[in-house]
């Protein structure tokens, strides 16, 4: 399969048995493919997701393709801080996660003058309060064991302006704050972060995009080197993945 050549990597973390897996926004795009990569290397995958449906096809359709992993699903809006909570403690009263990937989000397009009013509020709320509120909630337990690695999906939007792109461009910058400053806070503890910085990749969000010329990216794409990433000796950590399609951004 198209995850099989990654089965050979060694990782640099200590992997007793089933290395534990938590990620968010994991019934499909980015999220799902890279519950695939994880789960095609035996993690116990931790995933979460606002839709229900959704959610529990994606656990089911991985535990029956990888039977080598375990795969639990929690289905939370992590957009409310209780939920984010409440999801987090949940994965905690089963391991501690050695892999968070903080995957969940939203685009809606809009400029800061005419965006519907509170889209800036909504758009903290998923793309960046969803991470900032679980992390906090597995941060401690990771710290006790010193070791860990954090990956926040941030965008190519992260990193520069484009038209359209308001609230959310200013809430994806505001998450690759946060993952700057979470890496400088982390170094003495033993977690490395990640920011992963997509460019256009066809999921939901591109809906009928005519993908047949192959001009975007595929999900696979990010969950590959966010695997590789994460497969790095413990003395090495890769800050940020930059990664666009071959001909550009659109």
């Amino acid at each position: 399969d198209k995850f099989a050549i990654y089965r050979t990597i060694q990782t640099g973390m200590e992997r007793n048995n089933q290395f534990n897996v938590v990620v968010t926004g994991a019934s499909k795009g980015i999220g799902k493919a890279v519950g695939e990569i994880f789960a095609a290397n035996g993690a116990c995958l931790y995933l979460c997701s606002r839709g229900e449906l959704a959610l529990y096809k994606t656990m089911e359709d991985l535990q029956t393709r990888f039977p080598q992993a375990t795969v639990k699903a929690r289905p939370a809006d992590l957009s409310i801080k209780e939920e984010a909570i409440a999801f987090g403690n949940w994965c905690l009263s089963q391991a501690t996660p050695d892999i968070l990937v903080n995957n969940a989000g939203l685009f809606e397009p809009g400029s800061v003058n005419n965006e519907p009013d509170g889209l800036l509020e909504s758009q903290l709320n998923v793309n960046l309060f969803s991470a900032y509120h679980l992390t906090r909630t597995l941060l401690p337990a990771m710290m006790t064991r010193k070791q860990g690695h954090i990956f926040n999906m941030c965008s190519i939007a992260s990193l520069h302006a484009y038209a359209n792109g308001g609230a959310y461009s200013i809430s994806k910058f505001a998450l690759y704050g946060f993952s700057k400053n979470l890496r400088e806070e982390l170094k003495p503890h033993g977690i490395k972060v990640t920011s992963v910085h997509p460019g256009a990749v066809l999921t939901d969000s591109w809906g009928d995009f005519n993908n047949s010329s192959n001009r975007i990216m595929e999900a696979a794409d990010i969950a590959k080197m966010v695997w590789a990433a994460s497969s790095l000796s413990v003395q090495a950590c890769v800050e940020d993945i930059v990664i666009r399609p071959q001909l550009g951004d659109l």
